[in-house]
Formats: C-alpha cells, structure tokens, sequence
C-alpha cells in the first residue's frame, strides 16, 4: 500500500481517470505508483534529473509490482517526455520560478504537445507559476490551497485555453478588473498574486497564508528602520504601503460573504 501526503493526495484527486500522466520531480515516483495501483491512470512516468530519487523511484515502482504501467526516466524537467507521449503532468515542491522555467524549456522543445491538463504545486512563487500560464495560453481552471505540517501549499491547474469553450473570454474575465466592497478595485497584478479563485473563495487557510506574509515584510519593514540611506527609506515606504494594503484587505476578506463587483 502506497500512502499519500495531504498536499500528493489533494494533486492526485485532479488527475483525471485515465490520464497518460508524467511526474516531473517525481519523488520514489509516489504519485504515479500510487494513481496506478488505484486504476486511475492508464500510463505513468516519472521524470528525476539526479540519480539516487531515479534510483529510489525505480525500487518503488519495482516494489509495487507495476513496471508494466509506470517507468521512471532521468532527465531534465520535461525533456524526459516524447511529444505527445503524456496528456497530463504534474510538477510539484519546486518554487515558482523553476516550475516556470521548465514549462517554458518543455514549450519551446515541442514537449507540452498532447498534454491537456497541468497541475502545478510551487513551494513559493505562485504567481510567477500565474504569470506564465496566462501568456503561454493555459487557462487556470480551479486552485487549491491547503496546510500541512505548518507549510501552507497552493495547487493551480490549468488547460489549454484554445481546447475550452470560450476560453478567450473566460482568461478575460478570469482577470478583468473587479471592485471589492469595502476596499477598492482588483486589477490583473492582484489576481495573478493571490489567484483568483482563492481570492474570492478567500477560505481561512488563505487568510492565514498573507497573514504570514504580512508579518515577513513587517520584519522586513522593521530591520530597514534604522538606515540613514535615502534608497532604503524608499524601499521601507514602499514595503509599509504593501502592508497597509494587505491588512486591509484580509481585513474585508474577512467580512461574511465578501462581495466582488
């Protein structure tokens, strides 16, 4: 028996029956041993770039008796992929910046082709995760955040927007600028920083999450205080305006049903 974490778990509830998934990172090739020993993959691969998690994910596989349905492959990112060889991948327990970075080396080289559902979990910068969804054509359909283990995870999955009914016009409107009673107008940059869903879904686990992040930039704001330098009295500004905007605004998130226009 193969048991998932709460973070792996909620990822591996968005896996689609059926689905020809690559696990970029994969990690003893967890998610995909544990999605085929439960029939609900058709095929998995699991991508590591360094040599002993390939070796641990390929005693796992070996353990579970499922050679014939998961392969693990060493390689970098989604270069371990045949075009159309997989029609979902899962990256997940990097930072944003990474994650993006592969999305974008696997666009280039042609290895995204046939893959039709991405589900994304960065550590840390999920808006830059945001960011190249929204310019490389993938429509963010749902987000999920969740705490395990005191760490706070967030999970975006997106599709291809040109394979979704009016998917133009649901990224426009995903995005379009939206006023918040009690605070002001969201714009785009608001949206892709906090996700869009959770912004309105606004759940207590999101809340805390910029409560947290809230009380990093006071120690930032606060171990700036005592410099003399004008470029460091800006930045200070610039940090307790950042402040003053997140506590008003997990202020009115919090109000019963926050309403967005």
């Amino acid at each position: 028996m193969i048991l998932l974490s709460k973070r792996l778990g909620a990822i591996a509830a968005q896996v689609k029956p059926g689905s020809r998934l690559a696990d970029i990172g994969s990690d003893h090739a967890l998610l995909p041993a544990f999605l085929a020993l439960n029939g609900r993959i058709a095929r998995g691969i699991a991508g590591e770039l360094n040599k002993g998690p390939l070796t641990a994910a390929k005693r796992q596989i070996a353990a579970a008796g499922l050679g014939s349905l998961v392969e693990a492959r060493q390689g970098n990112g989604l270069d371990v992929l045949d075009p159309g060889e997989a029609d979902t991948v899962t990256i997940a327990g990097m930072g944003g910046a990474l994650i993006a970075e592969i999305l974008e080396a696997g666009r280039v080289k042609g290895k995204l082709s046939g893959v039709r559902h991405l589900i994304l979990q960065p550590n840390v910068g999920e808006q830059l995760v945001r960011i190249w969804l929204r310019q490389n054509g993938w429509l963010l359909v749902g987000e999920e955040i969740l705490e395990e283990d005191g760490k706070i995870y967030e999970i975006l999955s997106a599709y291809p927007a040109i394979e979704v009914e009016d998917g133009a016009a649901a990224e426009a409107d995903l995005y379009r600028e939206r006023e918040l009673a009690g605070f002001g107008v969201l714009g785009e940059a608001d949206w892709l920083a906090f996700g869009p869903y959770l912004l309105k879904q606004a759940e207590p686990v999101f809340l805390e999450k910029w409560r947290r992040e809230t009380a990093k930039l006071e120690r930032v704001a606060r171990s700036m205080a005592g410099s003399e330098l004008e470029e460091a009295r800006q930045k200070r500004l610039k940090v307790l305006e950042e402040i003053k905007r997140l506590k008003e605004l997990t202020a009115c998130l919090q109000k019963d049903k926050p309403l967005f226009n």
